[in-house]
């Protein structure tokens, strides 16, 4: 699935060689069996996060965004729902410029992606995204956040 504004379109390169790394990380390794952390695939350009958490009710979640970096989050084990809406007219609650991450308040009107095991989703630095909500009950996860320098 790749849902985009045509305006921007031609912005970005989703295939470019940072992006293959990424993808060709995940592809690579057997992440359910990998310690959680940060791992270096090119520098500080493409970082990969494995994390392990359980989704929680989408309310008590926040819209976050980051001006410097791409995420792809893939689920490895698990499943959670993925809220995402454009970040322009947002209404900023917090900015952690140090580790380039806003905090939001929820749009009157935003979309769900269930993202199951396998599943990934590649974010924009235009996008906001609302991670780690629960499809149902809480459910544990294994996740890579993998960090693609714009």
């Amino acid at each position: 699935m790749l849902s985009w504004n045509l305006a921007i379109a031609e912005k970005y390169d989703y295939l470019a060689e940072k992006f293959k790394a990424g993808y060709k990380w995940l592809a690579e390794n057997d992440i359910k069996s990998m310690a959680d952390g940060k791992y270096s695939i090119i520098g500080d350009e493409v970082v990969a996060d494995v994390q392990s958490y359980t989704t929680e009710p989408a309310e008590k979640r926040r819209f976050e965004a980051h001006d410097k970096y791409f995420d792809i989050q893939y689920v490895a084990e698990g499943e959670e729902l993925f809220g995402l809406c454009r970040r322009e007219g947002l209404t900023l609650t917090e900015a952690r410029p140090n580790n380039d991450v806003e905090f939001y308040a929820d749009p009157e009107c935003f979309g769900m992606v269930l993202l199951k095991e396998g599943d990934f989703i590649v974010v924009a630095p235009e996008e906001a995204h609302k991670p780690r909500c629960a499809a149902g009950s809480p459910a544990k996860v294994k996740k890579v956040v993998i960090k693609v320098k714009a």
